[in-house]
């Protein structure tokens, strides 16, 4: 990488302003066009140096108030298609497969968010929808943590 995508990589693993020219702030402190901002960011992309670039949800700021783990037991030949069809829903941000299993059964962990308090009707209509019936329902107590990594 080059000075410039260094300082790049560096700007844009912070939080970006929410604004109609995101990027605009970044140029000036490059000393670059938006343009070459937006094309850097493509090539550090295609080149595999930046593996994900999105927005995050804060979904306490976005009034969500409620969010819980659920990890569920799913046969091993069903895992995939299970994952995508949790995917779908929209209150699920995380479906992702464990290897190792927890408790050498639950493999599939899905993270859910609620704007009321009823996290087990969620819940149901996700176990309902796939017919697993074995899972276990880690309700969130307190947020410890609200960073994402720094690698610069």
């Amino acid at each position: 990488m080059n000075e410039t995508q260094t300082k790049l990589a560096q700007l844009i693993q912070k939080d970006i302003d929410a604004v109609s020219h995101p990027f605009e702030k970044i140029a000036q402190k490059l000393e670059i066009s938006q343009a070459d901002v937006i094309k850097l960011v493509k090539i550090l992309s295609r080149d595999g140096l930046v593996r994900k670039f999105g927005a995050i949800l804060r979904h306490n700021k976005a009034g969500y108030k409620t969010n819980a783990l659920i990890v569920w037991s799913i046969p091993e030949d069903q895992t995939e298609t299970v994952g995508k069809l949790f995917s779908s829903f929209p209150f699920v941000s995380h479906c992702y497969e464990r290897k190792p299993s927890y408790k050498n059964k639950y493999n599939l962990f899905t993270m859910i968010h609620s704007q009321t308090e009823n996290i087990d009707q969620l819940v149901r209509e996700l176990s309902a929808s796939s017919k697993v019936n074995d899972f276990l329902i880690l309700n969130s107590i307190e947020e410890l943590k609200k960073t994402s990594p720094e690698y610069f």
